[in-house]
């Protein structure tokens, strides 16, 4: 599935901690612990070590980590291109019910976890024979798992079985559809490389940038937007366990950042902060949002500090870092994303694929060298996404005269709520678990707060009684906090097409208003 050829690819933390030896790449916000390029390459190699001898990893085997961010947890993604192993991050938000098809999916040899999830840990032990190894980052949930510490034995250097390819996968990060399971997208050495190259020249990145890292580990927005292009410079990450707005504000002004992304709902939390009218972002050269619409009045509040706060695209499929909006234009187009980085093409179709007018919604579609080569076991999904070597988003753009180009909805009926992706399909198939439960359609509504939020509509069966409160506290049971509908409304029946399906749209318009 995945095609070898024989171009080099460089080991991009190697690579580094030779070209910038003692120039600091992480550090640790909770024990205040920094390490420099050359110190992580050890740590690093002793990680790859201990894989390679304790746990008998071979290239592609995948390697599960069920963690908060850390130091370590970053230590087995760049171990992960040294053994040649595909780190499977999991995604700690969501349900071990959620969970189990993923992790059978991918059939790790190795499951990692930290002891913030020991009780989910063994939860999910008796469901997976599939586990070779369970390794502990910290505390055991178990007393014959091992241990990560033991690493600390292994040798600094590292002498890898074979080179690596730009087509060896690297991670399979887990994204969704609006049918069936999530789908794992995989992204290729190559991939993460052509997204650090993309992102280093077309932002300006360089090595005196320092960066906030309190965005997930399991989204490639954590991965992806600044920490492995910054490795690839020779900047630093801040390594932070979850987003805090004081830790945040604490950073900003007293720890050197100059680039900085968050989803909106962090943006928010820090503007209605008391800390943030006496806050300095003068040092900051790039405050970007990503992950979802953000309202327009975020932009203004940093417009009013002088900061050019912009919103960014991207996709797990892409990169995710696709496109630029320069400082000029960031006042001047403030709801656009600009222009497609150095090595990427992009295009807006029509359904019949020929290229959309100017300002003339269409389908976004993405070509270049970060773009995933598929879906993880799943040719089927990867054949109607991938065609001709163009990734089609599902997601609705304009290009208007001038070349910037503007997101303007979704083709599917995705919401995403405060940076997380909701799949209607799949809540609606935990409603309809429900026995009072006749019908069910999940829409998204407007939220100040999270962007939009989820609403059920919903049919009762005859002679059935239900109401809002019983039918979240039922979801809670079986979904991520995230994705149990904020509101539920109650009616006598659906509006249907002509083909009796369940009608989105007429759904949206009438109930679809906060």
């Amino acid at each position: 599935m995945w095609p070898q050829t024989s171009a080099f690819y460089p080991d991009i933390l190697a690579k580094r901690s030779r070209l910038s030896p003692y120039r600091t790449a992480l550090r640790d916000t909770l024990t205040g612990q920094r390490l420099t390029f050359q110190a992580w390459e050890e740590r690093v190699c002793q990680t790859a070590n201990f894989l390679q001898e304790r746990c008998e990893i071979q290239p592609g085997d995948r390697i599960a980590v069920y963690a908060i961010n850390s130091l370590e947890y970053l230590d087995l993604w760049m171990a992960c291109t040294k053994v040649g192993a595909i780190l499977q991050n999991l995604n700690w938000r969501l349900t071990t019910a959620e969970l189990l098809p993923l992790i059978l999916d991918a059939q790790p040899k190795v499951m990692c976890y930290s002891a913030d999830f020991a009780t989910q840990i063994t939860a999910l032990r008796p469901q997976l024979p599939l586990i070779k190894h369970w390794i502990a980052l910290d505390a055991p949930a178990d007393p014959s798992d091992l241990l990560f510490s033991r690493r600390e034995s292994s040798s600094t250097t590292f002498h890898p079985i074979r080179e690596s390819s730009p087509d060896d996968p690297w991670v399979i990060c887990y994204t969704g559809g609006t049918t069936g399971l999530p789908k794992g997208a995989v992204l290729t050495q190559g991939n993460m490389l052509w997204n650090a190259i993309n992102t280093v020249i077309s932002w300006g990145l360089d090595q005196n940038d320092v960066a906030i890292l309190n965005a997930p580990l399991f989204h490639t927005g954590g991965l992806n937007v600044f920490t492995l292009p910054l490795i690839y410079a020779g900047g630093t990450s801040l390594i932070c366990r979850k987003f805090d707005p004081d830790q945040t504000f604490d950073l900003i002004e007293s720890a050197g950042v100059t680039v900085f992304f968050g989803v909106p709902t962090m943006f928010i939390a820090l503007q209605n902060h008391p800390r943030w009218e006496s806050a300095d972002f003068s040092h900051t050269k790039l405050i970007i949002s990503g992950g979802a619409p953000c309202p327009l009045p975020v932009f203004e509040k940093f417009w009013d500090k002088g900061v050019d706060f912009k919103t960014g695209y991207g996709l797990t499929e892409a990169g995710p870092n696709t496109f630029w909006l320069p400082a000029e234009d960031v006042r001047r187009k403030p709801a656009a994303v600009g222009f497609p980085l150095m090595h990427i093409d992009v295009k807006v179709v029509r359904p019949d694929g020929s290229l959309c007018a100017v300002d003339e919604g269409g389908e976004l579609l993405i070509r270049g060298p970060h773009v995933t080569p598929g879906y993880w076991n799943n040719p089927d999904a990867t054949s109607q996404v991938v065609i001709d070597g163009w990734l089609h988003t599902g997601d609705l753009a304009t290009r208007d005269e001038e070349g910037y180009y503007r997101i303007i909805g979704r083709i599917k009926d995705l919401i995403i709520s405060g940076g997380e992706n909701i799949y209607p399909a799949e809540v609606e198939s935990a409603i309809h678990a429900h026995p009072a439960v006749a019908e069910a359609a999940l829409i998204g509504v407007p939220d100040p707060k999270w962007g939009e939020v989820g609403r059920a509509v919903i049919v009762l069966k005859p002679g059935e009684t239900l109401d809002e409160t019983g039918l979240i506290t039922f979801l809670r049971e079986r979904l991520a906090g995230y994705k149990v509908p904020k509101t539920v409304v109650f009616v006598e029946e659906l509006p249907k097409t002509g083909a009796g399906k369940i009608d989105k749209i007429s759904i949206s318009e009438r109930w679809g208003k906060a």
